[in-house]
């Protein structure tokens, strides 16, 4: 993956956005959002978002949630989840039926998110 991606990652604890930030940004075009619904308005004024990473669990709207909501503007990117929980069903059921291609643990491993 190269600096030409941009990646919008969401997620709702703003220690979280910066490091992610700081650790990715030699590697793309870091946007953040810090929430779901924040997030689409950053979709909606930017269709060059080419890949999208979401914490799972945020109030208001979990990263499924908005994933589903996400896929109806930008249907064809990949799509991802990271969470400090388990797997849980939803996130499951995502991974089957392809919403979501992988779901990454928190702390978050930058060479598992680059490849």
């Amino acid at each position: 993956m190269t600096k030409e991606i941009r990646l919008l990652y969401v997620d709702d604890e703003p220690v979280n956005l910066q490091l992610f930030e700081i650790v990715f940004k030699s590697n793309f075009q870091v946007l953040t959002a810090e929430s779901g619904a924040a997030a689409l308005d950053k979709i909606k004024q930017d269709p060059e978002i080419s890949v999208i990473i979401s914490d799972m669990k945020m109030p208001g709207m979990n990263g499924i949630e908005f994933i589903q909501q996400a896929k109806k503007n930008l249907p064809e990117i990949p799509y991802f989840i990271l969470t400090g929980f388990d797997m849980n069903e939803e996130i499951h059921a995502a991974l089957q039926n392809k919403m979501i291609l992988k779901c990454f643990k928190k702390p978050l491993n930058k060479e598992e998110i680059i490849h």
